[in-house]
């Protein structure tokens, strides 16, 4: 049975809420870790379904359903969010990335600095597991992307996780172990499921926190009734979508539009819901030879085929401050999925987004699904389209070198023009941005601790937090998210002098 009151109660048990949960309980605070999804027990009890465990494909079958709705001129956007213990975690292509030293510093956040950060990312690299391709594992066409990369001139290296590494093309760093999907709920919530001081709550969907005269509490739904959970302190980690909605169904935001929904405002936070960005996506193709797909299915019959394997990173000609902006990576399903149409791709990503969209909450109901824009590629200077556009000369050139000439089928190059890029560019999967925090309230949600501006007791700790995305796919930087906000709450007295010491 869930408790009715605890220390800590924290909404979400994602790549960063299993985290907090669990380095919490550990230092022996009573925790209770609502997840709106399942928990399938810990890894060795043999439950987890096998598209969950199978790092070869992203899974798709715990999604929440996020979507754009309409719109005008293209194909809806769909927002894939994982409803599951391990989040994202558990769903994502598992590229372990940390992006750049200057993304961090660039914050200019008291215990975020890269130097700060460092020992919190080697942490999180050893927990979930993180190790590189090894040369042996290439599978067909990823060894031939290799050799063609080579040929194109560049530097080959996997170096996904060093924050002062620049321009590079390599095997991927991964959170995959034996071909599973290392997420956080196995490499931090199974050691301690058995801890006195952590509770569990699965399959059970926050609906609001409230506030009282004794402190705070959460209500949520499940087993078709509703409870509530009384806290001393509330950890929001329930994702870049899920996070805002939330603290707006409980009051927090802008006041206008929460009465205009039929919630009453509690703390005027006109910011909750903006800064919503993500990396942009475009790509390049061709079809796969006959050949290609004949070695394919030799290296199926012989073990584990990743769709995703390499990665180039680069600079267009934006990158003022000469560290990549680009992302390169190609994709070739295996004949058993239609990922990419029974194509091979080269996806190009701006990994220094300008656009900026929001998330608002559409009722107060907590089944509606929120109102979710991107606004990719609406920055007013055309930033983001300039740099996808140099990515795709790129992925051209890779994709045009005799490496793949046996195993690629020859096409015209695809169009480079704003209005194709624009009707067909995609997500990354790594929104961020949607309770950004900051120095000063009126410019930010949260302060650098996470706590939320005119409510303390309310923390937001997942990459909702982040005032400017990464150069990185973002579950790695997420679970150093969680392991900065657990250290800030089991001592909050920490500052960066202590960590250091530590």
């Amino acid at each position: 049975m869930t408790p009715r009151s605890t220390e800590v109660a924290v909404i979400g048990g994602g790549s960063s809420g299993a985290v907090v949960a669990a380095r919490l309980a550990t230092a022996g605070v009573d925790v209770v870790l609502v997840e709106a999804g399942p928990d399938y027990g810990p890894r060795r009890a043999g439950s987890w379904p096998a598209e969950i465990l199978d790092a070869a494909a992203l899974a798709t079958t715990h999604d929440w359903g996020y979507s754009s709705g309409p719109v005008p001129g293209r194909e809806p956007w769909t927002w894939e969010r994982a409803r599951i213990l391990g989040g994202c975690s558990a769903h994502n292509g598992a590229i372990a990335a940390v992006g750049h030293r200057l993304d961090y510093d660039a914050w200019g956040l008291d215990g975020w600095a890269t130097d700060d950060l460092r020992p919190l990312f080697a942490l999180a690299l050893e927990e979930m597991q993180v190790r590189a391709y090894d040369a042996a594992e290439a599978t067909p066409f990823h060894a031939r992307c290799l050799d063609a990369a080579r040929s194109a001139g560049w530097f080959l290296a996997s170096d996904l996780c060093n924050l002062d590494a620049n321009e590079s093309f390599g095997l991927e760093t991964v959170n995959v172990v034996d071909g599973v999907r290392w997420n956080t709920a196995f490499a931090y919530l199974d050691p301690i499921r058995d801890t006195a001081q952590l509770t569990i709550a699965d399959r059970s969907l926050a609906d609001r926190i409230e506030f009282g005269t004794s402190g705070v509490a959460v209500h949520i739904i499940a087993d078709g009734g509703t409870s509530t959970i009384a806290a001393d302190t509330i950890v929001v980690a329930a994702g870049v979508y899920g996070t805002p909605a939330i603290l707006q169904r409980s009051g927090i935001g802008d006041p206008d539009r929460l009465r205009a929904v039929g919630v009453d405002p509690v703390v005027d936070s006109p910011l909750v819901g903006s800064n919503l960005h993500d990396h942009p996506m475009i790509n390049a193709g061709r079809e796969l030879s006959d050949r290609l797909r004949e070695d394919i299915s030799a290296a199926l019959a012989a073990g584990f085929v990743p769709e995703e394997q390499t990665l180039g990173k680069a600079c267009s000609s934006m990158a003022t401050d000469g560290v990549f902006d680009l992302h390169l990576f190609p994709v070739c399903a295996s004949t058993q999925t239609t990922l990419t149409g029974g194509r091979a791709v080269v996806e190009v990503a701006c990994m220094t987004p300008q656009s900026r969209g929001a998330v608002h909450i559409t009722s107060a109901d907590p089944e509606a699904q929120p109102h979710i824009d991107h606004g990719y590629l609406s920055d007013r200077d055309d930033h983001d389209l300039v740099v996808l556009q140099d990515g795709l000369v790129l992925a051209e050139e890779l994709l045009a070198q005799p490496a793949l000439a046996d195993a690629l089928i020859d096409e015209p190059r695809r169009d480079l023009s704003a209005e194709a890029i624009r009707c067909d560019v995609q997500h990354y999967y790594h929104p961020v941005g949607t309770a950004m925090m900051g120095t000063d309230p009126s410019q930010s949600v949260c302060d650098h601790r996470g706590r939320v501006h005119g409510a303390s007791s309310v923390v937001v700790a997942d990459v909702s937090l982040m005032p400017q995305i990464p150069r990185a796919n973002t579950n790695i930087p997420a679970v150093v998210i969680g392991e900065r906000l657990a250290s800030f709450l089991s001592d909050p007295e920490l500052d960066r002098t202590n960590l250091r010491a530590s």
